[in-house]
């Protein structure tokens, strides 16, 4: 571990992670070569682009599939559903990847995915659909956080921002093809056609990771802390729905949540005690006197309170108050992923050659206040050009924090807890984007719900005659109404989504201040498997080049190194 790069770090580090037959004795280790890392990126690259690929396509057909399904005032599970479930196990895919082993709980993310795809698009019903969603949840949850711990174990910290450029083409071309895709099937083929090609893509991703992704399992030294996996996610379920039905479904002084909140209490009261005791603890305590990981995770819960709940109705509002097509009102996501691109690979490559990230945090945060100003200028009639100029602000902001502050704490801490602090800092930055849209939702669809009604009695015998169900409007069949009745529903949206973005602009502020204080730390030049003892790099041995691919380690390569 090279001095200084993990000065911030509290405990771990050295500890061999164990060997292919028995805990104690160590593996050999593996050879890094460079195919061997690209090989390894490529079936990372392949699950990344499967989920990646479903959260752009099921933005834009959101509308159609509520309105299809009767769920138009329940709205927000659809995303709520998918970002618990991935909030939930990102904690457990961490922490049980720095125990056993990443390879495999890779490919049972991308099964489970690729099944839950496969009820989703055979859903019937509204929550039979939820069900589903919070299941590819389970596995694109698993995808996101085992590709960046497996990175931080194949790359030294300071050499992972040019591996950051593949990953940017990744999301830009999703950007552009699911926006596409799913305005397409919404308008043309059927929504259900959103999660069918995901089937397709998912076994080609769990052939290519199970070919290439050649990474040590091995066993635990310690039992894995199973009470801790149920308690944090009761904590977390709980957390959730208060937010959720909170003086929305039941009342705040009501039984029902009054218990859930006092259950809530003592949920994490129990959680930190088991915590404290458990010799491999889910949620290691001491992560919480790392100045570095502290201030990672409180920026990464706040910006993604902002980014989710300000993000995931947007495509509502394009194709409802605009009168866009889902196709269109996809394309206008473009510039926002654009804009986190030329963000994210440009501050990556600046941060290979230079070492210093400390400045780009708070940039970030910056841009993205000034984008939450703008966005709350939007009208039923803000020009297209205007929106997107918006989301491509809100998309750099993103870019200079997201991907950054992973990068940040894996530094600062032990190469055996990569995982695990990994895992952490996204179940943060996920929990805020659950609370954030179930709050931000809650608000949307209670003002949406109260607008509707007033538009529907206003103009009662229009809505009569065009037959509407306030809970199964779709934007084609608003589209086509009486101009008096359009107007009346298009300005239910706007009043429904905008005055929430001021409600947002304190969490970006803060966001801001925080990232002031994080520290700048040396970045590490040794990879994870390597400090941990489970790999050696490639070398010329006696004028030879050790082989690539997945060859067996050359003896000679492994006595030198030791």
């Amino acid at each position: 571990m090279t001095t200084g790069s993990r000065s911030d770090s509290m405990r771990g580090g050295g500890r061999a992670a164990g060997g292919p037959t028995t805990a104690d004795s160590p593996p050999t280790p593996i050879v890094l070569t460079q195919k061997r890392i690209w090989l390894i990126f490529s079936a990372l690259i392949a699950g990344m682009f499967l989920a990646s690929l479903d959260q752009m396509i099921v933005g834009t057909a959101m509308p159609t599939i509520v309105g299809d399904l009767g769920g138009v005032s329940h709205m927000a599970w659809t995303a709520t559903s998918y970002l618990l479930a991935t909030t939930i196990v990102m904690p457990i895919y961490g922490k049980f990847g720095d125990m056993f082993g990443r390879r495999w709980l890779f490919l049972f993310a991308i099964t489970v995915f690729t099944a839950a795809s496969v009820g989703a698009a055979m859903s019937t019903g509204f929550w039979e659909f939820i069900v589903f969603r919070g299941l590819q949840g389970v596995g694109g949850g698993g995808l996101m956080i085992l590709a960046q711990a497996v990175i931080a174990d194949v790359v030294p910290a300071k050499d992972r921002g040019k591996y950051m450029a593949p990953m940017g083409a990744v999301f830009g071309i999703t950007s552009v093809a699911g926006p596409l895709l799913g305005g397409f099937f919404a308008d043309t083929l059927g929504w259900r056609w959103c999660f069918w090609i995901n089937v397709p893509i998912g076994i080609a991703a769990l052939v290519v990771a199970f070919r290439y992704l050649s990474i040590p399992s091995h066993r635990p030294k310690a039992k894995p802390d199973y009470l801790g996996v149920v308690l944090m996610s009761a904590a977390t379920t709980l957390l959730i729905l208060i937010t959720d039905w909170g003086g929305k479904q039941y009342a705040w002084g009501s039984t029902t949540m009054v218990s859930m909140i006092a259950a809530l209490v003592i949920v994490v009261a129990t959680f930190v005690l088991v915590e404290a005791r458990a010799e491999e603890p889910m949620l290691p305590l001491w992560l919480f006197r790392n100045r570095t990981f502290v201030l990672t995770s409180a920026i990464g819960l706040l910006v993604g309170l902002v980014m989710f709940a300000a993000l995931a109705f947007i495509p509502t509002y394009l194709q409802m108050a605009t009168g866009a097509s889902a196709s269109v009102s996809g394309l206008l996501l473009i510039p926002m992923m654009v804009g986190l691109m030329i963000a994210l690979m440009g501050s990556m490559t600046a941060i290979t050659k230079t070492g210093n990230y400390r400045i780009y945090p708070p940039l970030g945060a910056l841009i993205i206040i000034v984008g939450m100003l703008w966005l709350t200028q939007l009208a039923a009639n803000t020009p297209m050009w205007v929106v997107s100029a918006m989301l491509f602000v809100m998309g750099a902001g993103l870019g200079l924090i997201m991907q950054i502050i992973v990068l940040v704490v894996q530094n600062a801490v032990a190469p055996d807890q990569i995982g695990t602090a990994t895992s952490a800092n996204n179940y943060f930055r996920e929990m805020g984007g659950a609370i954030g849209v179930a709050v931000f939702g809650s608000i949307f669809t209670s003002r949406l719900t109260e607008g509707l009604t007033d538009a529907f009695v206003a103009n009662g015998p229009a809505a009569a005659a065009a037959k509407l169900d306030p809970g199964a409007l779709v934007p084609s069949v608003v589209k086509d109404l009486p101009a008096q009745l359009h107007d009346a529903i298009v300005g239910a949206y706007v009043h429904a989504l905008v005055p929430g973005f001021w409600y947002l602009i304190p969490g970006a502020v803060i966001a801001f201040l925080l990232a002031l204080f994080i520290p700048q730390l040396k970045l590490s030049d040794e990879a994870g498997m390597i400090a941990r003892g489970e790999a050696v790099m490639a070398e010329t041995v006696s004028g030879e080049q050790v082989s690539d691919g997945d060859d067996e380690p050359d003896p000679r390569l492994v006595s030198e190194r030791r």
